[in-house]
This record gives C-alpha cells, sequence and structure tokens, in this order.
C-alpha cells in the first residue's frame, strides 16, 4: 500500500531540435503516480472517441481531421490539476559549450535536462519541505553517443539534490520508454512541440500551426512568442537566459490566465 504521506510523481519527458536546429528544448510532463492509471484509461478513451490511430506526437501532426482529437486532449490536460507541464527551451548560440561542457554538445544538452529536472524537483521539495518525495522518470530515448544516459540522469540529478537537501535522493528511477507504449511521453511530445515551434519555425501545415493556437488559448495567449513567470505551475516555459552572452533578454515573460484555473495549494 503507498504510503499516503509521500508525494509520487511520474516524469515523462522528450526533447526537441537536437538535430542542428537555432534552439533545443527539453519537455517534462508531471502527473501524480497513482493517477498514472486514469490517464491511461483516458488517453485510450479519447483516442477511441476520435478513431485517432497513430502515435500521438508532434511531428505526427499533419491531417486537419485529426484536429478534434487533439482539442479534446489538450483541453483534457488543461482541466486535470494532477497533470502539469513543464519545460525548458535554449537558444544554441547562448550555449558556452567550451566554457562549461567541454566543448561537447551532447554534453551541453544532457545537463540542460539535468537542470530542467532538478530545478522543477527542488521546488517540489521546498513547497512541501516536511513530506516525503518520489519522482520516477520515463524518458523516450535520450539523444546522446552515451548508452547509459538515463542512469547518468539519475545519480546526478540525486547529487544536486542531496546537496541542497541533506540526505534526500528522492529520484527512484530514470527509464528509457518507448513513446509509442508510453502515452504520457506523447502528451509532453505534443505539448513541447507546440512550444518549440515558436522558436523553431518550421511548422507551415494548417494542422500544426491549428493545433498550437490551440495550447496558446488555453494559456489565454494570441501567440507563442514569449515564456512564464518562473512560479508558473500548470505550464511552465523557461527560456534560458545567460546574461554573460546575452545583454538583453531575447524574449518577454507573459502572464498566463488559463482558461481552466489551477488551484493554488
Amino acid at each position: 500500500m503507498e504510503n499516503i504521506g509521500v508525494r509520487s510523481w511520474l516524469i515523462a519527458c522528450d526533447e526537441s531540435g537536437v538535430h542542428g536546429s537555432a534552439h533545443y528544448g527539453f519537455g517534462s510532463l508531471w502527473l501524480k503516480w497513482q493517477r498514472r492509471g486514469d490517464f491511461l484509461e483516458d488517453f485510450r478513451a479519447i483516442k477511441e472517441r476520435h478513431g485517432f490511430r497513430d502515435e500521438c506526437k508532434w511531428n505526427k501532426v499533419n491531417s486537419e481531421r485529426n484536429l478534434p482529437f487533439y482539442q479534446e486532449l489538450i483541453s483534457y490536460f488543461f482541466q486535470r490539476h494532477w497533470i502539469v507541464f513543464h519545460c525548458l527551451v535554449v537558444r544554441k548560440d547562448t550555449v558556452r559549450k567550451g566554457e562549461f561542457h567541454n566543448n561537447d554538445w551532447d554534453l551541453a544538452r544532457r545537463k540542460h535536462f539535468t537542470m530542467l529536472l532538478t530545478n522543477k524537483m527542488g521546488k517540489a521539495l521546498k513547497r512541501f519541505p516536511d513530506r516525503e518525495h518520489e519522482f520516477r522518470v520515463y524518458v523516450d530515448p535520450i539523444a546522446s553517443r552515451y548508452d547509459k544516459a538515463d542512469e547518468a540522469v539519475e545519480v546526478i540529478s540525486n547529487n544536486v539534490l542531496n546537496q541542497e537537501f541533506r540526505g534526500r535522493s528522492p529520484v527512484k528511477s530514470v527509464i528509457t520508454r518507448d513513446s509509442k507504449l508510453t502515452p504520457s511521453i506523447q502528451l509532453c511530445d505534443l505539448l513541447l512541440g507546440a512550444v518549440m515551434e515558436t522558436w523553431q519555425q518550421k511548422a507551415s501545415n494548417p494542422a500544426k500551426l491549428a493545433v498550437r493556437q490551440i495550447v496558446a488559448e488555453h494559456l489565454g495567449w494570441n501567440t507563442f512568442d514569449s515564456d512564464t513567470h518562473v512560479r508558473e505551475r500548470k505550464f511552465n516555459i523557461w527560456y534560458f537566459f545567460d546574461p554573460p552572452k546575452e545583454a538583453v533578454r531575447r524574449v518577454k515573460t507573459n502572464i498566463v490566465h488559463l482558461k481552466y484555473p489551477y488551484p493554488d495549494s
């Protein structure tokens, strides 16, 4: 039986823009561990209602006939208080690769991914300091020449958190999963793709543009050309800013006005 004093999270992660793009990014879909079965059943039911047979990923958003499916899935996400999405967007020309990452993009990306996870995990630990926390991470195969990249993320994340929160190793596992078999990774990929498209500017087909607009409207935005406040909890976009590389921040921070309000507690 699960200890009711433990705050347990499943964190499904994906990455974008790792092959030659001007930006790369990482997404993390957080859902309460005990609700993962509910999410799986609901996801399958939404697919069934719309006769959707494809894998739900951004690069497969090609047909406007599937827009009702994406509309319902995105609305489902924003209406559920037990699912949140946080992502990190990194502009490559601001990364001090030689100074901090041994002149290695592979290492830089893995460090930024770990930074996203530990930053958000640390906020969860601080929000409920008297509770025990457990984080279980599912990742789409990490684009890395290092065969054990997932294991390295687990070890390094626990080391980082243990330095700030003595005696705690809350990351219980980081496991590579096939996205075709993992709906939580698929939804993460879809939401991350909608965010990253603003910076990559590759999409031209109406279906992708429509999905991006659906997400923006749930945030109370007209466009996606900004990031969110650091304390935004439901849908958080963190645009990485390194003052020594950029005298002026390239993006503005926009206030979120959620279509379905997220509770403060």
